[in-house]
């Protein structure tokens, strides 16, 4: 393994959200000695409730969600840390002599970097509901919570008037607040909400009235209007944590979210991003597929058989002593894993193979 080389871990994953501990999870059951570094908070996070991932109740808050996830990495021998990585620096030849992470504590050469940084939804000015009991970001997530309800959405943009204009299909009553800022969306869309039932309210928004629930009743405006709702979205575009890629000249789309191939792969061999940092559908499942695919795909590129037959004709045929090929670490804890087949082996003496030691 790369860990025999003078590395650290195999692989670093920048971020701790479900992108970045799913691909985490994969790397390290799949053999990787793998390094977690999350800053905490992340949209995840804020999640009052879980909704669209199949299997996991409503009841689950986005804290508890993210605590399972990095106590599964954990028990499978990935290593997580709290922590913020200053800087990601390529070392010689990329990627064959890996990277340093940078982080606050102590710098980690590795052979491998995933970014999982994602994006912080840009906030309209207050007064404003509170997050997730009337204040809103993701229509595919949380328009089932309004059927029926007279709901908002804030923001002056062609995105902004298309959302209130879905949200016709949940509810007859949606307002779509301009807050006093004049309306940058196309003369098109113009043409479109002119022909739907949607109120334009240009009025700024003065205050906010819950109920015991905590959650929103009603927005209070300037000229005294008082109009009930019981939630909304804020359509005001995305803050990309992209410090990291633009320090290491990663490509980035015109929406300023990471370039990436099917796997993660970015514009820089060796590093991987996943997550609300890539394109797509900004959605808990996908960010999870995306971590498995990138995990896979670590797997494949760093796993050590089967040789080539121009690494046979340099170093020689594989030899029972080689294998297995994963770090000691790894390998005591997978035998001593409840997942394991047969059950948890507490007496296995590890043998001294090159490929199983790392000391």
């Amino acid at each position: 393994m790369h860990t025999d080389d003078g590395f650290d871990y195999d692989v670093a994953v920048v971020g701790g959200g479900p992108a970045g501990l799913t691909s985490a999870l994969y790397a390290t059951r799949l053999g990787l000695d793998t390094l977690v570094v999350d800053r905490g908070g992340g949209r995840a996070a804020m999640m009052q409730d879980t909704h669209n991932v199949i299997g996991v109740t409503e009841d689950v808050s986005g804290n508890e969600f993210l605590e399972t996830a990095r106590e599964q990495v954990e028990g499978y021998g990935g290593t997580y840390e709290r922590g913020f990585v200053e800087a990601v620096e390529p070392v010689g030849a990329v990627p064959d002599d890996g990277f340093d992470v940078v982080t606050v504590k102590e710098t980690y050469r590795v052979c491998r970097v995933v970014l999982a940084t994602g994006f912080a939804d840009e906030r309209p000015d207050p007064p404003l509901p509170r997050t997730g009991t009337g204040l809103h970001y993701c229509l595919h997530c949380d328009a089932f919570m309004f059927v029926d309800e007279p709901v908002y959405v804030m923001g002056t943009n062609d995105v902004a008037a298309y959302v209130a204009m879905i949200m016709l299909n949940y509810t007859d009553d949606v307002d779509l607040l301009t807050r006093s800022e004049e309306p940058t969306w196309s003369d098109e869309t113009a043409t479109l909400l002119s022909n739907h039932p949607v109120d334009v309210v240009t009025t700024d928004v003065v205050g906010t009235n819950t109920g015991e629930d905590g959650w929103l009743e009603s927005l209070e405006f300037a000229d005294g209007e008082v109009r009930e709702y019981r939630g909304g979205f804020a359509m005001y575009g995305s803050n990309y944590h992209a410090d990291l890629a633009d320090s290491l000249g990663l490509e980035r789309t015109e929406e300023g979210t990471v370039a990436v191939d099917d796997h993660g792969r970015t514009s820089m061999e060796g590093v991987y991003a996943v997550g609300d940092l890539t394109p797509g559908h900004n959605q808990i499942p996908i960010a999870m597929g995306q971590g498995a695919k990138a995990g896979i795909a670590l797997s494949k590129e760093l796993r050590a058989f089967p040789r080539s037959l121009e690494e046979v004709d340099a170093e020689g045929p594989v030899t029972a002593a080689d294998a297995p090929a994963i770090s000691r670490e790894l390998l005591e804890t997978a035998i001593s894993h409840e997942g394991h087949a047969g059950g948890p082996r507490e007496d296995v003496e590890v043998g001294d193979s090159e490929a199983a030691a790392d000391d």
